[in-house]
């Protein structure tokens, strides 16, 4: 099986998908002749349906913990605006079907568990400390010394004269 096979069968990612297809259906029933909603909160309600499974993807893609993590604080951001972008749409009297919206917020919530078990296994082990401070595992700190400094490192070592 493929790493692509393999990511698209992770019952998150599989939710992400749901989660885009339920979006593309809401942003249907809002009025096309409502710019205001058109140009705002579809726009960034697809922008961010369509950054989830993307993200999810990306993440899967490595080890690295900090780059999983900054991927997973990506789809955290996207996946609370879309859930904030839908509830807007409750107080749009041209919106009739309002059920989408609920729809789409409680298949939000059930990816929000999914992403908190995803989250939780990642190898903490698999990082390089992140400088910036943020996305390092529990117990590493910016500040810290950069364990890889004491690896003596010659290019000369590796690469023969041009």
């Amino acid at each position: 099986m493929s790493k692509h096979d393999e990511i698209k069968q992770m019952p998150l990612y599989q939710k992400a998908e749901q989660i885009l297809k339920i979006t593309m259906g809401l942003v249907e029933i809002v009025p096309k002749e409502n710019e205001f909603l058109q140009e705002t909160t579809v726009r960034f309600m697809m922008e961010n349906a369509f950054l989830i499974p993307a993200k999810i993807a990306g993440a899967a893609g490595v080890g690295l913990y900090d780059i999983k993590m900054e991927n997973a604080a990506i789809i955290r951001k996207a996946a609370r605006e879309l859930y904030v972008q839908a509830g807007s749409l409750r107080f749009e009297e041209d919106i009739t079907d309002k059920d989408y919206i609920e729809l789409l917020r409680n298949t939000i919530d059930e990816f929000r568990l999914l992403f908190i078990d995803w989250v939780a296994s990642f190898d903490v082990w698999d990082y390089i400390k992140d400088s910036w401070g943020l996305f390092n595992p529990p117990g590493v700190n910016a500040h810290d010394k950069d364990p890889d400094d004491d690896i003596p490192f010659d290019p000369n070592d590796f690469f023969d004269d041009i």
